[in-house]
């Protein structure tokens, strides 16, 4: 009895490192090489973006003005991040919340105060995360690291457009590298 249960013990034990872990990506990695090299090219913008309303998470990541380069608006993505494990560092911009006032779902973004002091950025540089277990936002400044599911989903709400989505795992304040 108790070597068929060290066995499954052991089996169990040796299969656990097996299970991939996350791949962590970068956000250029979500570039396709065109926009990649788009962003490189693209002239300076300015950050006269409106005034912050302290606490306001409901800032607009759309400009429907289309008075930037054109890559600020691709929804162009790279299809080999579809369904992959990956962990990518963001800002959040806040969306729902669960009955305890925490976030299960919001947007990731590659820099802080996104659509506030800065052009928001393409919807190929925006993740719609759903997180069921909820995560408490109190600074959008602050950056998150998250672990989940990546796909190509082009979505679309009042406040933005988003050419990935991610099922996170976990969420966490980033601690650096």
């Amino acid at each position: 009895m108790l070597r068929p249960l060290l066995v499954l013990i052991l089996s169990c034990w040796l299969v656990q490192p097996l299970a991939a872990a996350p791949q962590t990506v970068d956000w250029l990695d979500l570039l396709p090489e065109e926009d990649y090299q788009a962003m490189l090219d693209m002239p300076e913008i300015g950050h006269d973006w409106g005034e912050e309303a302290p606490g306001d998470f409901t800032s607009n990541l759309r400009n429907d003005d289309r008075d930037l380069p054109e890559v600020m608006y691709s929804t162009r993505v790279v299809e080999a991040m579809d369904g992959q494990q990956v962990q990518i560092g963001g800002y959040p911009v806040p969306l729902e919340t669960d009955e305890q006032g925490r976030y299960i779902s919001f947007f990731l973004v590659p820099w802080p105060g996104a659509c506030i002091h800065v052009p928001p950025p393409p919807p190929n540089q925006i993740i719609l995360v759903d997180y069921p277990a909820g995560f408490a936002i109190d600074d959008i400044y602050q950056p998150l690291w998250l672990n989940g599911l990546l796909q190509v989903d082009q979505t679309s709400n009042e406040l933005a457009d988003a050419s990935y989505r991610m099922r996170a795992e976990q969420v966490e304040p980033y601690r650096g590298e």
